[in-house]
């Protein structure tokens, strides 16, 4: 069914209808990023405090099961918003950068023997997803781009577990960013690490062939949503938001996308979060079927879906989470120097840390100097250092992988 939205006026709502939209964003209110039924007049009077008008789902009506359901009332999630965790770095990048290693060969190790046990038609271990995804969650907590840092150097032997490392972390950053509490972020990076174990009943020279896939084994494809929800059941994980990432992180917020084409905040939070997460990750993989683009260019491509196959909201924290210039990417300075970002300066995410990789004669440099763009400018009163470029991954001929830079 096509979403029929209709405005109101915040004064003329009443009770039981769905306010899918604001007329402003949802961030910065005491709203969660999606929609809610309006279940007292409490609601009406918080939302009166923050507009003028909402949108309704004029098709959408609560039933009982919703109303048990339904999340605590506005006045509860008032005081959420009052408590929400506002997370600051409690180790130095060069301090965590060890740790964030052995989290990440910790996470992939487990990971790919996740996989192989699950082809060989084994069943998932809870408490080994739990003991790749703990340091994981830590690492970012502490310093998430160390964590970042390492994944840009590792080679990605196999597609399938290094992406479910990835987005695993990715997850667990993007909720630490929006001020979700740390068992939650262990939710969102346990999803993250099992949104595609139902690929393994795939055989793998479907999934990675290096072509179109046909509309019947594109269809076939599809069916590993189902399939990583019975190997969670199955494993006695029953937890609502692992479910939700792993059913909707297919769905697009246009309702194009798979299994049920739900659209707009029928997509739970979380499988919202999930879509911008898996797609930024599978846009910069090298893959059998297509060339890995640049960290900078995956997020152009998501913002310009915002509100199509991602809603806005979602895509300006992923924006501001990962940076304009995400960790590990590589950069190319109006100095004619090309490097590579390190680390993140929150304050002003055009001027990271960059390593320099070469010179302003495309020369490797014999030892890598990093600058901080931000300190250098305030410094320096004569040139101006920017990032002009964001090159393709393997662009001069440089591979971080084989630069031993961690």
């Amino acid at each position: 069914m096509d979403l029929v939205e209709r405005e109101f006026a915040v004064d003329h709502l009443k009770m039981g209808m769905y306010v899918n939209r604001l007329d402003r964003d949802w961030l910065g209110t005491p709203f969660p990023i999606q929609g809610f039924f309006v279940n007292s007049p409490d609601d009406i009077e918080i939302l009166r405090r923050y507009c003028q008008s909402v949108y309704v789902d004029v098709e959408r009506r609560q039933t009982a099961g919703e109303v048990v359901s339904q999340r605590p009332p506005a006045a509860t999630r008032l005081e959420g918003l009052r408590n929400k965790v506002r997370y600051v770095d409690t180790t130095t990048f060069s301090d965590e950068v060890p740790r964030a290693r052995e989290a990440n060969r910790n996470a992939n190790a487990i990971a790919s023997r996740i996989i192989e046990d699950l082809r060989a038609g084994k069943k998932l271990s809870a408490d080994r997803v739990q003991d790749a995804v703990g340091p994981i969650v830590e690492s970012v907590l502490r310093n998430a781009d160390a964590f970042f840092w390492i994944s840009s150097l590792l080679k990605r032997d196999s597609y399938l577990y290094t992406h479910a490392v990835n987005c695993s972390a990715m997850a667990a950053a993007l909720g630490r960013h929006m001020g979700f509490p740390e068992d939650v972020l262990m939710n969102l990076a346990t999803g993250g690490l099992l949104l595609d174990v139902g690929m393994t009943e795939i055989p793998e020279n479907v999934h990675s062939a290096p072509y179109a896939l046909t509309d019947e084994v594109f269809w076939a494809v599809k069916k590993h949503v189902q399939g990583s929800l019975r190997i969670m059941e199955e494993a006695g994980i029953h937890n609502t938001d692992v479910h939700d990432m792993i059913a909707s992180h297919h769905e697009r917020f246009d309702g194009s996308g798979y299994p049920d084409g739900l659209s707009g905040t029928r997509i739970p939070l979380f499988g919202r979060m999930a879509a911008v997460v898996d797609s930024f990750d599978a846009m910069t993989s090298q893959r059998a079927f297509q060339s890995a683009k640049s960290r900078h260019e995956a997020l152009q491509q998501i913002y310009r879906c915002h509100d199509k196959l991602y809603q806005r909201d979602i895509v300006e924290q992923f924006l501001q989470c990962m940076s304009i210039y995400p960790t590990g990417s590589l950069v190319e300075l109006n100095t004619g120097e090309v490097g590579i970002v390190v680390a993140q300066n929150h304050a002003r995410r055009l001027r990271p840390q960059v390593m320099l990789l070469l010179d302003r004669n495309k020369q490797p440099y014999e030892r890598y100097p990093t600058v901080d763009l931000l300190s250098h400018n305030e410094k320096q009163s004569a040139q101006t250092v920017d990032i002009v470029a964001s090159p393709e991954p393997g662009a001069y001929g440089l591979d971080p992988t084989e630069l031993y830079l961690g």
